[in-house]
């Protein structure tokens, strides 16, 4: 049995693999990543946005329609009728915060939930740009969930 050696593996051909390279254009990519790639910021606490009262009234509907859209992939509800969605602001300019939260800290959904909420909020007509802001304050519990959810799931309290 041969032993792969990591080292002399060669690098796979990008032209084959469809991986973009910076001098061939092509369409942007399904999911926007960036919240998983972009630098993190110097303070822990994200910059506070002033909300725009207007703006928010306006796309708010819209965001809450593409945020029903977003499965957490062990629960076979939206995120939110699971009531993970906190908060919905919208500046003058039309960036997007949106405060959320997930069921657990160790949550296996952690990194690909909030980057799936960001994209589709973005691709929102009027959204300028989108961030998400994971919150652990107040601790999620069932009883954020709506009723349909807690129907849909069988829990009767």
């Amino acid at each position: 049995m041969d032993i792969l050696k990591l080292d002399e593996v060669p690098q796979p051909d990008k032209e084959r693999s469809g991986l973009r390279t910076e001098e061939s254009p092509s369409s942007e990519p399904a999911i926007d990543t960036s919240a998983l790639t972009a630098p993190s910021a110097v303070s822990s606490e994200p910059a506070e946005i002033e909300s725009d009262p207007a703006k928010t009234l306006e796309l708010k509907p819209k965001i809450v329609e593409q945020l029903a859209t977003v499965f957490d992939p062990e629960i076979p509800v939206n995120i939110y009728e699971l009531g993970l969605i906190y908060d919905i602001i919208v500046d003058v300019n039309g960036l997007a915060v949106i405060k959320m939260t997930l069921t657990a800290p160790n949550c296996p959904a952690a990194v690909t939930l909030p980057a799936e909420v960001q994209g589709k909020v973005k691709s929102i007509d009027g959204v300028t740009n989108a961030r998400v802001d994971l919150v652990w304050e107040p601790p999620w519990d069932k009883d954020r969930m709506t009723d349909a959810a807690k129907l849909q799931l069988g829990i009767f309290d």
